[in-house]
């Protein structure tokens, strides 16, 4: 494959690193957007390019996109869940905060960098959904908008796949990273119970998934999302 630009958000740490890692190895010149770097190993590396933003503020999407510039590659990765909140008691704010990074961020992000895609007529996009969008999980807003990722995704295979644009997603189960300290150790014990292996996946792993669908997948393979769990949902 010719070397790409590649946009990742939430490219600094977690599953959003790895991948980061995995396009710099494969040749290609990626963007990271996050909302900080100060743990990002790959500050001042070369082909990597890091730029702040808060994608909860989506009217700085399109500023966002103009300091991007065009694009081959989108890796909507970027999320986060606040399972300390319950269904009766989630504040307004933090309910908008997360649908706006979790769906309509990466959304609206497909809808802005598609635009180029569609002229030269190739694209990947790769959206990172979870299992809490499969099974429901108990920070109810997360689960909401990881489910809504998983059918946008459809919708915008549909939409695009005739201008050479691929749309797929990743549904992982939990996963070693920054995000568990957030859960309680409670239910990452019950959890591993229902894992083949009794363990959370690794980031890496998760990339692997990721970089495949934005690099080798074949242009028939769209519109579908990749369970990755380790037998914790079988279907």
């Amino acid at each position: 494959m010719s070397k790409k630009r590649v946009l990742i958000t939430g490219g600094n740490k977690g599953i959003g690193l790895a991948v980061s890692r995995a396009m710099l190895e494969l040749g290609h010149e990626i963007i990271i957007v996050a909302r900080e770097f100060e743990t990002c190993p790959l500050i001042g590396v070369k082909d990597v390019t890091a730029i702040e933003c808060d994608l909860s503020k989506l009217d700085t999407l399109p500023a966002l996109a103009k300091e991007v510039g065009d694009i081959d590659i989108l890796i909507n990765n970027a999320g986060y869940m606040q399972p300390k909140y319950t269904y009766d008691n989630y504040p307004v704010e933090r309910r908008d905060n997360i649908m706006n990074v979790d769906l309509y961020a990466p959304v609206e992000l497909m809808n802005i960098f598609s635009e180029h895609m569609k002229k030269q007529k190739y694209g990947r996009i790769v959206n990172t959904a979870s299992i809490a969008g499969q099974i429901g999980h108990p920070d109810v807003w997360y689960g909401i908008a990881k489910a809504g990722l998983i059918n946008a995704t459809k919708i915008y295979g549909k939409l695009l796949g005739s201008d050479g644009i691929t749309v797929n997603c990743v549904a992982p189960s939990p996963v070693e990273t920054d995000m568990q300290k957030d859960n309680s150790e409670e239910r990452k014990k019950e959890f591993k119970k229902t894992v083949a292996t009794g363990r959370f996946a690794e980031p890496e792993e998760i990339a692997k998934a990721i970089v495949w669908l934005a690099t080798d997948c074949p242009e028939y393979i769209n519109g579908i999302c990749i369970d990755i769990n380790n037998c914790s949902y079988p279907r």
